[in-house]
């Protein structure tokens, strides 16, 4: 997620009564789970208006209450504690882990009763999510209060809308258990469009980690006096002034002019290294405003209008334009270029000066959270790296599916051919969908977090920030949304109000009104966050 460096009050007012409006429901969830602790804060959002503007104080007070919330949330989600400070689900989890055979395969039935092919828990997850079940009876079960329908029951009518077109799957499983809850054409591949994007987070942290992170560099051949910018791949580098955290390429020219003057160059040959990936550029899709030619060395992903997202028009050459723009930040230190063109730096070649990517995990979160197409080839192509394979849109491809393989998720009959979703060719099942969400929400892999933190908030961020608006599923639903002609699809989790954490997925295939499918789904969504279903 991407945080702008200043928020002006006004701005900010909006938002914070959006939040102050929506934070009720949210903290009557909490409560039933954190108990007493929430009393006061429930007393505080009582005496704010149900609508209009919020004064400062009542603003304050909602502000408040709503850290106060989340403070507890997170203490009872995390929780319990033993007397020696460590969390009991750690201690759990250790002693697990202690004793062979303590998590089963992911192929058979499992002691929980968990059907073959299906997500399972870690040892620690029923520990860990014990206060999600708290208020609904023992974890691992779903109790629903008194007259509550079948879950199929709720959702069979809403997919089965013509507006969702002649293909659909979904696929909705506890997390906490790894027990499916509903599910229809779960097996059955399908075109993801951008939930693809979730694959490939997934793929990328785990071969990679979320501490890894992509470097940009210069280097001065000493035979031939050439100063050449070689790519990393890192698709958030910046030529912005105002850099809001992502490795900028003005740093780097600070940073390399000083260098030179240090060894009295004042005119260089400057010349780009864009050979760390492989393949044809251009997506199989072809010229878009979605997507820039895939290269190992661009700045604000060869956008032209200063955009940081969205479909905009692209530069035709991303390293020639970076390496262009790079030549001029050092003549306004007082270093002359040549014109730059390519080249490929030598083993002889002394690093005069870098910069580094944010961790990948914030990388992921950026990716999700706009749908950003060119951060996910990216991320396949770094995954390509990380296992040994050419760094293209094949090579990616075969590595993304190779790596959710290795985690043992269920990639029968998947289908990758880039890491955006952008390719039509893409296929992918609502179960595999689901199975990487789980996998994300895994406490014994905390490095998949960022899948999670990374998804969309309904009417609050990212490509949900204008849906869910007017329904009691904002702020409750997280999710990656996908959409091509005529695909759409939504994935990503819920909690409902029993507290328990769904993951979801959506698919639709045929579709002929966008906007139908979309509320399609969105109702579909919307209905798990107000079930307390069987």
């Amino acid at each position: 997620m991407i945080v702008p460096e200043q928020w002006p009050w006004q701005a900010a007012r909006p938002h914070a009564e959006r939040l102050a409006h929506t934070v009720r429901p949210l903290l009557a969830r909490a409560a039933r789970a954190a108990g007493p602790p929430l009393a006061a804060v429930r007393g505080q959002l009582g005496r704010l208006p149900r609508r209009g503007p919020l004064t400062t104080l009542q603003y304050t007070a909602a502000a408040s209450a709503a850290g106060l919330a989340l403070a507890v949330g997170v203490a009872s989600a995390a929780g319990p504690w033993d007397a020696t400070g460590r969390r009991i689900a750690e201690r759990d989890r250790a002693a697990a882990l202690d004793h062979p055979g303590s998590r089963t395969p992911r192929t058979g039935t499992s002691g929980s009763g968990t059907a073959a092919g299906e997500p399972r828990p870690a040892a620690s997850a029923p520990p860990v999510l014990a206060a999600a079940g708290a208020a609904t009876g023992t974890v691992g079960t779903k109790k629903a209060p008194p007259g509550a329908k079948p879950l199929g029951d709720v959702l069979k009518p809403l997919l089965a809308s013509p507006a969702l077109g002649d293909a659909r799957a979904a696929s909705v499983v506890d997390v906490a258990t790894g027990r499916r809850l509903y599910g229809s054409g779960t097996g059955t591949p399908l075109t993801p469009a951008s939930t693809t994007k979730i694959a490939t987070a997934v793929a990328a942290l785990s071969a990679l980690g979320p501490d890894h992170r992509l470097t940009t560099r210069t280097v001065y051949e000493p035979d031939t006096g050439e100063l050449v910018l070689v790519g990393g791949g890192d698709p958030t580098l910046t030529a912005h002034a105002s850099s809001g955290g992502w490795a900028s390429l003005r740093t780097l020219a600070t940073r390399t002019a000083a260098a030179l003057t240090d060894r009295g160059i004042r005119e260089v040959k400057l010349s780009y290294d864009t050979t760390l990936y492989a393949g044809d550029a251009l997506h199989p899709i072809g010229v878009n405003d979605n997507i820039a030619p895939v290269s190992a060395l661009s700045a604000d992903e060869g956008r032209t209008d200063g955009s940081s997202s969205g479909p905009v028009t692209r530069v035709a050459d991303p390293a020639a334009d970076a390496a262009g723009r790079f030549a001029g930040f050092l003549e306004r230190h007082g270093v002359t270029t040549t014109a730059p063109g390519p080249s490929r730096a030598t083993t002889r070649a002394r690093t005069l000066a870098s910069v580094v990517s944010p961790p990948l995990s914030a990388v992921v979160e950026r990716m999700l959270t706009n749908s950003d197409n060119d951060i996910a080839e990216a991320l396949a192509r770094q995954t390509a790296l990380g296992t040994g394979r050419a760094a293209s849109f094949a090579g990616g491809a075969r590595a993304v599916q190779d790596q959710l393989k290795r985690l043992g998720l269920p990639v029968t009959g998947a289908s990758f051919h880039d890491g955006s979703g952008l390719d039509r060719a893409d296929r992918l099942s609502a179960g595999l969908l689901t199975a990487l969400l789980v996998e994300a929400a895994d406490p014994a892999r905390p490095g998949l977090r960022t899948v999670l933190t990374g998804l969309p908030v309904a009417a609050f961020t990212g490509t949900l920030s204008s849906r869910y608006g007017g329904d009691g599923a904002a702020g409750l639903v997280r999710a990656k949304t996908g959409t091509l002609t005529g695909v759409n699809t939504l994935a990503g989790t819920v909690v409902d109000t029993d507290g328990h954490l769904l993951a979801f997925a959506f698919m639709a295939s045929g579709t002929t009104d966008p906007q139908a499918a979309q509320s399609a789904l969105d109702h579909a969504a919307t209905a798990l966050a107000g079930c307390g279903c069987r």
